[in-house]
């Protein structure tokens, strides 16, 4: 009775065979990572012929980077050592944007680890120092590349540069929203920082320890840098009060304005509305593309959150580029500005846009008094069924900021405009690249 209390719950084992013969240990195969291997790697082999990386190397060979290759320093028969190759950087961050890679450091793993990299590599070393000063370093290259390949494509046919789209997406900025500070707080933070750099100077100067020296001497360095910052802030919010007062001067939006405040982080990112409806710090990027066509033609990126004033500036670039103006161009209502719309048109530019609708309920495409000849036209070619289906184009281009997030463009990892703007063009290049070779092939 003892025994089924105590283990009455058990499963009934089964009792061996009678004459069965013994097993013995299972033979397994396990792990032994202590062992040394040699083996043989054909690098060529690592990717398939098909892979976008040979398309990215394959574009990439073709291209003339005697402006990169003129600023290495280590000649034949001089000392230093040799850098890595203009081209490969130029392929490693072309593939590494298609592949949501926006960290040196992370890339710099990859080329170690990773057979796609490791093939674009092809035995290369790469530090993450030389990475990260190459992608920021570079947006005069990218500009040309993407004109030339632009250029390239339109001569084959494969793209029409007459009728364009222009669309602004806002991309979170590397910024948080608590290090933005009104003007007090920037004053304040002023003059402590000011007060540190001033401080660990004497240190520096009075301590006669060499260690103790540079840990103070990187303090300084730290705190400066800390005073720099503040001080671009409060150079931007001196910038923010000019445009509020020149908007109070127009009459202003009908909002009672909060005080401006500027950013420590990023001076230049501004806190914009986003697409879910939220409010973050963000830049305003500017595609202008080929309407119909996943092209991007240029970009510029602005800190203002709206988009009313940004269509003639893209205009004037896409002329500075092209070398004349496009016949049509297609914006959204965020556009919808009638001094820009007149400037179009007697530059010969079709604007199509679609007119902002009236509380009153007043027909929007209806005449309206003081409209301007540029204006009548454009109420009356949106009003039109031909102008309806050209103005269907348009939404096109948003598959490019979705492949871009697909990329994962969603937040930034560099700070200012000039930065952000070269970022920008690595995603420019890149969607040109991969897209133009599958027109090719079509």
């Amino acid at each position: 009775m003892a025994d089924e209390g105590l283990f009455g719950e058990l499963p009934e084992q089964v009792k061996p065979r009678a004459g069965a013969e013994p097993r013995g240990a299972p033979r397994l195969r396990e792990p032994m990572r202590e062992q040394i291997e040699l083996r043989a790697v054909d690098i060529e082999s690592l990717i398939g012929q098909e892979h976008p990386a040979r398309v990215i190397w394959g574009y990439v060979e073709g291209l003339d980077l005697s402006e990169l290759e003129d600023r290495v320093k280590a000649r034949e028969n001089t000392p230093g050592h040799p850098p890595p190759s203009p081209r490969l950087l130029l392929a490693l961050w072309l593939y590494a944007t298609s592949d949501g890679v926006g960290s040196a450091r992370a890339l710099a793993r990859l080329c170690e680890n990773h057979d796609v990299y490791r093939w674009l590599c092809g035995g290369v070393s790469m530090n993450y120092h030389t990475l990260s000063d190459f992608r920021v370093g570079c947006a005069d290259l990218l500009d040309r590349l993407l004109s030339e390949h632009l250029a390239a494509l339109s001569k084959a046919g494969l793209v029409d540069l007459e009728k364009l789209t222009q669309d602004g997406v806002r991309i979170r900025a590397n910024a948080g929203t608590g290090s933005f500070r009104r003007e007090a707080t920037l004053d304040r933070q002023m003059a402590q920082a000011q007060a540190i750099v001033e401080e660990l100077k004497r240190e520096v100067d009075a301590d006669p320890e060499a260690s103790n020296r540079r840990i103070r001497a990187a303090r300084e360095r730290a705190a400066r840098e800390r005073s720099e910052r503040v001080q671009a802030a409060q150079a931007a919010l001196a910038e923010i009060k000019r445009k509020r007062k020149q908007l109070d001067e127009k009459g202003g939006n009908g909002k009672k304005p909060k005080e401006p405040r500027a950013s420590t982080t990023d001076p230049q990112a501004r806190v914009m509305k986003m697409a879910d409806a939220g409010f973050r710090p963000a830049y305003n990027v500017q595609v202008a593309s080929a309407a119909g066509e996943l092209i991007v033609v240029t970009v510029d990126v602005d800190n203002n959150g709206s988009d009313r004033g940004l269509m003639r500036p893209m205009l004037e670039r896409t002329r500075s580029l092209l070398g004349c103006f496009p016949r049509r161009h297609l914006v959204d209502g965020g556009f919808c500005s009638a001094e820009d719309i007149e400037w179009a048109h007697g530059k010969g530019v079709d604007v199509y846009c679609p007119p902002t609708q009236s509380r009153s309920g007043i027909d929007p495409y209806l005449p309206r008094p003081g409209d301007s000849p540029g204006v009548l036209a454009w109420r009356a070619r949106m009003a039109s069924e031909d102008g309806k289906a050209q103005y269907r184009a348009r939404t096109i281009c948003e598959c490019i900021h979705a492949r871009w997030r697909n990329w994962d463009l969603r937040q930034l990892t560099v700070r200012g405009i000039d930065k952000v703007r070269a970022v920008v063009l690595w995603f420019a290049l890149t969607n040109n690249i991969l897209q133009g070779h599958r027109l090719a092939k079509t």
